[in-house]
């Protein structure tokens, strides 16, 4: 029989020498305040990649430069002076202004050391709408991607099983949480409602619940590609 790995629970704060309490801010500024010296340590190790940094309400915000994302989250999930073990949110920003470029926003968290940090990277309009997935690294980044991928329409290249979350498969009037999308939706109420009637209710997701519906024939033809492909999912 193998031993089994020992379960070594992360203790928020372990990795401060000083044991210095966790304690409630007071007072903070709003803008100006203390950065987190992550920001100072992604300008020494990945240089021209940090594009800019802001303290804002005590949390700093470090935007880098999207190629080389994928590779500033790997070492602060690694590198043993970081150690950015919790992705806690992912999600992107569309402002009024549409010249201004959309927001995608990873939310990062080092529980040994007690420290969040918010990474951003800019995607001009007009250009590919679509960023590294991090899935590799935090399996929590799953439905998180799937997420903005639904409401935003921004690609998760590397994303093992990028679709829908929220809205239904075979919805196709856009992403809703975008700035151009209408309020009413792009179809005419009574389009919609057809489309609601025709669906089928025991179309499912998972291969388990379609053997049992028999419903694999009224899935997009997509979807049904990827199912007969053997695609693993990533949940």
């Amino acid at each position: 029989m193998s031993a089994r790995a020992t379960f070594r629970p992360v203790v928020v704060g372990a990795a401060l020498s000083d044991g210095t309490p966790a304690s409630t801010p007071r007072d903070v500024p709003y803008t100006g305040g203390e950065e987190n010296s992550s920001a100072a340590a992604l300008r020494t190790q990945f240089g021209e990649a940090v594009v800019r940094s802001s303290v804002v309400w005590g949390e700093t915000t470090v935007e880098v430069r999207r190629e080389r994302l994928l590779e500033v989250v790997q070492w602060l999930h690694d590198d043993a002076t970081q150690r950015y073990d919790f992705c806690a949110d992912i999600t992107a920003v569309e402002f009024r202004d549409m010249e201004r470029p959309i927001e995608v926003v990873w939310h990062l968290r080092s529980l040994p050391y007690r420290r969040f940090l918010r990474l951003k990277v800019l995607l001009e309009k007009g250009s590919a709408m679509e960023v590294p997935s991090v899935w590799g690294i935090y399996k929590t980044a799953d439905w998180l991607e799937r997420e903005c991928f639904d409401m935003f329409g921004i690609q998760f290249t590397g994303h093992p099983d990028l679709r829908r979350l929220l809205m239904w498969e075979g919805y196709r009037e856009g992403y809703p949480l975008r700035k151009d999308f209408p309020l009413r939706g792009r179809f005419s109420r009574s389009e919609q409602l057809r489309q609601s009637l025709a669906a089928n209710p025991e179309a499912r997701y998972s291969m388990e619940e379609l053997s049992i519906a028999d419903a694999f024939d009224d899935l997009p033809i997509e979807m049904r590609a990827r199912l007969r492909a053997g695609e693993q999912v990533g949940e």
